[in-house]
């Protein structure tokens, strides 16, 4: 309802500029609908939606004993980051976003960490993004504060690669993917060519599967009542790891877990650029 008229989903959707809405209660799709060209078989740009899918395949590669634990340094896993301040980076930190050095996400400023990040990233320069994730310095102790910042979640994914000795979508395939039985394929984009993943933007989804994963979580992250996470991972990965206060953010989020936005309801939310979401309400199913 608004100004006293009540709108429909058709309106909403046109009003809002909506390319798909995906509704699932009870491992049952309620609403599906389309629109801006999208097709249901499209796979659409994830945008940062992502991080929240490669934060869960941590919990595998935690679970399979590929990394040994959350609070061991990232630099272990990654060579290319040894004497940096990622020597006193622990996983749970890139999980959290609290890494402590220094990173501006303004995309309005051209000279910020995000923008070096992208055109690293648009130049596809092998290598490009770990070497100026290298370079950042220590602005706070790792864990104490909150910062939102693409590139720790881009070292997230080299972590996975480098722990698993797998690329990103070869280990989602094989531990979420195939056994899902995912509806279409899926891809991550390419630093370079033959290179690294991104592992927090710019991979494709088709909606339907956005969903399924959505439902992989409600079930506590078992396939076929195979556990594919540790038995706490979900629980730990929507608990706030930090308190935000709504109004500060663009989301209206109110804490941030594991790579996971949690709204003031508790729910679980992925959310990227241009109004993305993966909205994961446990309680209610």
């Amino acid at each position: 309802r608004v100004d006293g008229t009540r709108h429909g989903v058709d309106s909403y959707m046109d009003r809002a500029c909506v390319s798909g809405l995906l509704v699932i209660r009870d491992e049952q799709i309620v609403l599906e609908r389309y629109g801006l060209g999208l097709e249901e078989n499209s796979r659409w740009s994830t945008m940062s939606t992502i991080k929240s899918l490669t934060s869960t395949l941590v919990g595998a590669a935690l679970k399979q004993g590929a990394i040994g634990s959350l609070d061991d340094a990232v630099s272990a896993y990654l060579p290319a980051l040894r004497n940096s301040a990622y020597d006193a980076v622990s996983v749970r930190h890139l999980l959290t976003m609290s890494s402590g050095v220094r990173w501006n996400e303004d995309y309005t400023d051209r000279t910020s960490d995000v923008n070096r990040y992208s055109k690293s990233l648009g130049d596809k320069v092998p290598g490009g993004v770990l070497a100026l994730m290298r370079t950042l310095q220590a602005e706070h102790p790792p864990g104490t504060q909150f910062n939102y910042n693409s590139g720790d979640t881009y070292v997230l994914g080299s972590l996975v690669s480098a722990a698993t000795g797998k690329a990103l979508a070869d280990y989602m395939s094989q531990t979420v993917w195939s056994p899902l039985g995912m509806e279409f394929d899926a891809f991550y984009t390419l630093e370079s060519e033959g290179g690294q993943e991104i592992g927090g933007s710019r991979a494709g989804i088709a909606l339907r599967d956005f969903g399924r994963f959505g439902v992989f979580l409600l079930r506590n992250g078992a396939i076929d009542d195979v556990s594919v996470l540790p038995s706490d991972w979900i629980e730990q990965a929507g608990r706030r790891a930090f308190t935000l206060d709504p109004a500060e953010n663009r989301y209206g989020a109110d804490g941030y877990g594991y790579s996971w936005w949690i709204d003031p309801d508790d729910s679980m939310v992925a959310l990227g650029f241009a109004g993305q979401s993966l909205y994961i309400n446990r309680r209610r199913n």
